[in-house]
Formats: structure tokens, sequence, C-alpha cells
């Protein structure tokens, strides 16, 4: 008997170990397929191109015979999105925040001497006070600058809060007497290289008006000129390239942004706005599209030509572009995060040129990938562009939190377009200030009343102020935001 129970005892010791041989074995070859394949990437149609290597995961082109045949490229979306083949459906496509960093962006991010850890915030701050600045234990945890419990901060979140916050685009520049008495000679990248200069822009608007949050004294094509690509502001005129973008040999004029190394002067103004500030600061950058088509065209353009002509005739290389730029742009946020920025704004300005089937093939992919590098950040992330009503629900399901409209959208409208989820800002007719404070306060009033108290609005003009705007009257509209603004609870 018991020589039998002993043989039963060794044959289940013998297959106990068969099955644990078994299963290292299953694992060690699951491990080398991912390995594998996580090296290698999807197979390229054309080893020639230099290009194909830039755009693994973004655009996949067959090409026909060599003689006269045409070239199909059909970009790869995350797995969430639909192409769209008609204008007139516009699918909410769910966000896929799964998507890992370029290991490109991983080893830049790296590199940088982060002078204000990073701090993964929560929904809401242990420890705060009445402005929303984190105080006692929780201060060690979260950088400078971060006001989670600031009107502001809430309005992104949708959460309740006690007043309407209000900030406006171009907030600080030409309209104000006293940013032309110390903005001096020179471009706008002259003032920007200058910290204690942008820094003194930056906080004379918030000075003035009492508005919520500041936004720093920038510009999007910054982190271009930073790498060399032959970019200037031309006063007058806006951006100018002396050599536009055009063929493939042009992305090794835009090599990855270093931060700390290219545009230092970004950082030390974020810092030196962080110790001043008791509100909210918000970094920005511009959206690869946008960017894209000041590259390409030149210069400023009505009709984004040259534009659509890469994107339509060369997908490839399009992608291959806006991959480029969607990681400088991810570098630049991440460095003004990581020195205190409380939120940040991706500026996709030209967007409403496209239409929606464009949008989602040629510019989701990339806006996505910046919002979804920094998503881990836990700042709120806004996303503008101008007359893009018709593709306000793509620009939310990019991955913003806060969705920017201008003037042409009503914002109940906007709203049904979206889903209540999502907070909104915006959207005064920037020109009603030229009526005078009577015509502009009664039309803020209008905007409010439209939002109906839903506690996820931020207060905005539905474009950026104008260098002729009377500065006294975006005074009077602060005020009434502040004073006659209702949050539902």
């Amino acid at each position: 008997m018991v020589v039998v129970v002993v043989v039963v005892v060794v044959v289940l010791v013998v297959v106990v170990l068969v099955v644990d041989v078994v299963a290292l074995l299953l694992v060690v070859v699951l491990v080398e397929d991912v390995v594998v394949d996580s090296e290698s990437g999807p197979p390229s149609n054309d080893s020639s191109s230099s290009v194909s290597a830039d755009v693994v995961g973004v655009a996949a082109c067959v090409t026909g015979g060599s003689s006269g045949a045409t070239v199909v490229c059909t970009p790869t979306l995350p797995t969430s999105v639909s192409l769209v083949t008609s204008t007139d459906t516009v699918p909410h496509a769910a966000v896929d925040t799964t998507s890992a960093r370029s290991p490109a962006t991983r080893a830049g991010r790296a590199a940088i001497d982060r002078t204000v850890p990073v701090a993964r915030l929560p929904v809401r701050s242990p420890t705060t006070d009445n402005l929303g600045r984190v105080t006692g234990a929780a201060s060690s945890a979260v950088p400078a600058g971060r006001y989670d419990n600031h009107p502001f901060i809430q309005a992104c979140r949708g959460l309740p809060h006690d007043r309407v916050p209000v900030w406006f685009m171009r907030q600080a520049g030409r309209s104000l007497p006293e940013y032309r008495a110390i903005r001096g000679t020179g471009t706008i990248l002259d003032a920007i290289a200058d910290p204690d200069l942008s820094t003194e822009i930056t906080l004379q608007p918030v000075r003035r008006y009492d508005v919520d949050a500041a936004i720093l004294y920038s510009d999007i094509v910054v982190p271009a000129h930073a790498v060399g690509f032959g970019l200037t502001v031309t006063p007058g005129v806006g951006p100018e390239v002396e050599r536009p973008f055009r063929h493939e040999d042009d992305l090794a004029r835009l090599r990855p942004l270093d931060p700390e190394a290219d545009t230092p002067y970004v950082l030390e103004t974020v810092r030196q706005l962080v110790a001043e500030l008791d509100r909210p600061l918000i970094g920005f950058a511009g959206a690869p599209f946008t960017v894209a088509s000041y590259l390409i065209e030149g210069r400023p353009s009505r009709d984004y030509a040259n534009t659509k002509a890469m994107m339509f005739a060369n997908e490839r290389l399009w992608h291959a572009l806006c991959d480029r730029l969607a990681d400088i742009a991810i570098s630049s946020l991440q460095s003004q995060i990581d020195n205190g920025a409380s939120a940040i704004q991706l500026f996709d300005s030209w967007a409403g040129s496209l239409s929606p089937a464009q949008y989602q093939r040629y510019v989701f992919p990339h806006s996505q990938k910046v919002m979804d590098a920094i998503a881990d950040t836990g700042v709120p992330k806004i996303h503008f562009g101008v007359t893009t009503g018709e593709l306000l629900p793509q620009i939310s399901a990019v991955g913003a939190d806060v969705v920017g409209v201008d003037w042409r959208v009503p914002l109940d409208a906007a709203r049904e377009r979206i889903g209540n989820d999502k907070a909104l800002q915006g959207n005064l007719d920037p020109t009603v200030v030229f009526a005078g404070a009577e015509f502009a306060c009664e039309a803020a009033r209008d905007v409010l009343r439209l939002n109906d108290g839903h506690p996820g609005h931020v207060f905005n003009l539905g474009h950026g102020v104008m260098p002729a705007m009377d500065p006294d009257v975006l005074t009077e509209i602060v005020k009434v935001v502040h004073e006659e603004g209702n949050v539902r609870s």
C-alpha cells in the first residue's frame, strides 16, 4: 500500500514539473515573437525610400507597376477610429489612450533635466488652499503652479466650482498699451527669447483683466525655428520660411527638439511665471497640420493649395512630416508641463480648411498622437481650431478634455455635437468688442445663457484678441462673466 502511495506521489510530481517546463517554453516563444514584432515593424513596399521608416505605423502605401502605375496610400489609423468615406457622416470615434510613445520621444524625454518633477495629478488634490494651490503633505508631490481646485482647472474637468472662469486667446499683445511700451524692436521671436520680457508680457493681461489663467507668451512656430528649419516671423505678415518644405530631403531639417538645449528661454519663462502667478499657467503648441501648413506654404495662406497638394499626391511624405511635427510638439508640451504649466492648449488654427473626411485621414492620427503622449501628465488638454464646426466630434475624439469652439457655432449646438462629457471653451464673437462695452457684455450674457450653467465651460473669445480692440471692453466682459455667470452643481 505504501509503495502505491509513493508511486502516485512521484507521478504527480513529474506531471507538475512537465507542465511547468511546457509553460516556461511557451512564455519564451511568446516573448521572442513580441520582440521580433516590435523591432521589425510592418513590411515596406519600397525599401529604397527612407520615408517608409518614418511612417511605420502611420501609413501603408501600395505601389503598382513601374510604368505609369498609380500609388494608393491609406493611413493606418488607430483601431478605435474608422476612416470617413463621406463628409455626410462624422463618427465620434473612441480615443485609444493606450498608444505608446515613439522611442525617439521616450529618449528625448529621458534626456531632459527636469527642473520641476513631473506629477501624476489626481482629479482632486487632497489638500489645497482657497486658490486651489496644493499645500501641506501633498505639496511635495505636485509641481509649484498646479491649481487643482482652481475654477479654471475644475471647469476643464467638468467639476463643480464657484464661478465661470475666463481668459482670452492672444490676451497678451498689441491691444495693451503697456505691451507697446515695453515690446521694443525686433520680431516676436526676439521677444520670446528674452525670458524677463516674456514673463512681463504674459503677466500684463492677468493684472489688467483679472482673467483666471495666464497663457505663455510664445508662438506655435518657436520649436520649428529652434531646430533650425529656417523660419522667421515677419511683422505684419506672420511666419515665413526661406525654403519651404517640398521634398523628402527636407525631413532632415526637422531634427528632434531638445527643449533644454533648443528652447531654454521658454522653460525659464515658464519657471518665472510659475513663481509669480497665483493662478494657472497655460502652455501650448501648434498641432501638426497647422505647423505643417506654414512650413509647406512658406507664409500664411488662404487656400493651403501646396499643403493639400502634398497631402493628396504624396501621402507618405505628408505623414512623415506630420509624425515629426507631432514628436516636436510632444517634446515642447512635455517640457512646459514639467516646468509647471497647469494646462495646455493644442492650436490647430487652420484645420477648418479641411472636410471631415480629409481631417480624419490626414490629421486625426497625428493630433491624437500628441494628446495621447501627454495624457498621463494629468493636466487638462484644450484643443482649438477656427471654422471647425463640422469637425467638433473629431476634434473632441482626438483626446481633448476641453474643445474650443469658435463663434460660428452656438454653444448649445456645439454641446449637442460633442456631448456632455467634454468641457467647452468659448465662444464670444471677437468683433462684438468693437461695438462697445454695452453691446459686447450683452453678447457675453448670451453665451452664458446658451451654456445654461454647465460646469464644463471656460469663457473665451471665439478666436484671439485683435490689436485694435479696446482693453477696457474686455475688462467689462470679465466682470460680467465673473459676476453673472452661473455654474450648476
